[in-house]
């Protein structure tokens, strides 16, 4: 055959295909299988725990419209956006995150690989051994006759094909499902990134009351320490008991208790950052065991409303990209009721010697489809089924128990937020009136006017009622944070 044969044969052949295979594009118009519906949620018109303004406080949630993509930024404290952007470069949570998006992605080109024909090359060699029938054969010295054999070769090389037309759509369902996986597996992301930087905000807010914790300590300290000294040198007069003594070192002893417990606190949430930006445990120890105060709340604190939450929680997300891959995944399961349909095809070329793989007689060829279709096999296909359908049923459930879940987190922030700021603002009217409390309690005490019992309670009360405004400035930073959380803030929209 001429080379110009050649290329009309294979030109025929090759429209033979594109024929067949357009036919059955054309015919696979549809997918089985139920399509994806966006779950429906009731979620209420407003939220319960915005409260209306606090009198001479600022710091109050509201409705109006959120933007949450940088929370850490209100705090108007430069060492937490630097913790926060070192964190999210480096965490390893992050990193593990990227990793299964990476995965998802590319089981996601698995799939598709589905629609598209497969191409195999393969070449052989055979020798064989076959008898003969030439002349008398070989007479042995026990008189036997052995018949004479022959070798023979077989050169073979080809490429072989196969395309299974996607005609009842279960391909197509297990891409959709891929790709609902992989928009789980970024939204998996997200909701690491909002934990990630909701702990490392905790723990730094952590970290700065407890160094306040332990400055109103050794302020006490040193206040008390004056007050025993007072009372040495009045016990020395013969105007002051040695019980007043013994008293006034007691509370000195105990105040002083307190520091190596709130150091070690402090300590052990700078290794709890350390580790948050994927560091070691002690690489952040000089930058941050310096005291620094505790970052203010911003003035206004927005919420959106509960709809919003429904598109702006990472793991409400999630929970939908999973009920989606669970629906593709019923269509994957159906299909298989369904007869396939495929083309097959081979050429190659074949001889007894290598040479002869290069001539065009020695040519084969064979194309055709194949239809396979599972008659009998126990009601397998139908179980399937049955489990693709439980299995999103649980994902539905599954989603509306997350989206509960938010809800009552965010409810649950707000209501600490508002009460802890009420907390605060009496624990700072009982710090004004303590502090003068002792100040006159010592004045009469070293005037002769009163017994050192009265000075005693008010140090103690006074060191008390600093500590917890302490702690509640802390917790009303801590509050927020969980808000923030709880609202979704924290990362952008694209991964």
């Amino acid at each position: 055959m001429s080379p110009r044969d050649r290329n009309t044969c294979r030109k025929a052949i090759m429209r033979r295909i594109a024929r067949m295979g357009a036919v059955c594009l054309v015919v696979a118009g549809c997918a089985v299988g139920p399509d994806y519906q966006r779950p429906q949620t009731e979620v209420p018109s407003a939220w319960e725990g915005v409260t209306p303004p606090i009198p001479s406080e600022t710091s109050v949630a509201n409705a109006n419209p959120v933007v949450l993509v940088e929370w850490w930024k209100a705090f108007d404290d430069p060492t937490l956006s630097s913790l926060v952007e070192r964190a999210v470069a480096a965490n390893l949570d992050i990193r593990l995150a990227e990793a299964r998006i990476r995965q998802a992605r590319a089981a996601r080109g698995v799939a598709a690989a589905g629609l598209w024909p497969t191409v195999n090359a393969s070449a052989t060699y055979q020798r064989s051994l076959s008898g003969g029938a030439r002349g008398s054969g070989i007479t042995t010295a026990t008189g036997t006759r052995t018949r004479d054999l022959d070798a023979i070769d077989l050169f073979q090389d080809g490429l072989d094909s196969a395309w299974e037309l996607d005609i009842f759509g279960g391909v197509r369902r297990n891409i959709e499902g891929s790709q609902a996986d992989l928009q789980a597996a970024v939204e998996d992301r997200r909701d690491v990134l909002v934990s990630l930087i909701g702990e490392l905000g905790a723990n730094y807010i952590n970290l700065r009351g407890f160094q306040q914790q332990i400055a109103i300590a050794r302020k006490n300290l040193e206040a008390q320490e004056h007050t025993a000294e007072i009372t040495r040198r009045r016990h020395d007069v013969g105007f002051a008991s040695g019980l007043d003594v013994a008293n006034a070192m007691a509370q000195v002893a105990s105040t002083r208790s307190q520091i190596p417990v709130l150091e070690s606190s402090a300590r052990a949430a700078i290794y709890s950052l350390s580790i948050l930006v994927g560091g070691e445990p002690a690489a952040l120890v000089k930058e941050l065991d310096t005291e620094g105060p505790i970052p203010p709340t911003p003035p206004e604190v927005p919420v959106g409303l509960p709809s919003d939450l429904l598109r702006r929680r990472p793991d409400i997300r999630r929970a939908e990209a999973q009920v989606h891959a669970a629906t593709a995944r019923i269509g994957v399961a159906t299909a298989d009721l369904f007869p396939k349909f495929s083309l097959t095809g081979s050429f190659g070329y074949s001889g007894n010697t290598a040479s002869s793989l290069t001539h065009w007689e020695n040519r084969f060829w064979a194309f055709g489809p194949t239809v396979t279709w599972s008659i009998f096999d126990a009601g397998a296909i139908r179980w399937n089924i049955e489990v693709q359908n439980a299995l999103q049923e649980q994902t539905l459930l599954t989603y509306q128990k997350t989206v509960l879940t938010a809800l009552g987190d965010v409810e649950t922030a707000l209501v600490a937020y508002a009460k802890e700021q009420e907390h605060r603002m009496i624990l700072s009217e009982a710090v004004t009136n303590n502090r003068k409390a002792v100040d006159l309690s010592l004045k009469l005490y070293t005037a002769g006017r009163t017994d050192f019992l009265n000075v005693l309670n008010a140090q103690r009360s006074l060191y008390l009622s600093e500590d917890a405004l302490v702690q509640s400035v802390r917790n009303v930073s801590g509050n927020l944070i969980a808000l923030y959380k709880a609202l979704g803030g924290g990362w952008e929209e694209t991964p």
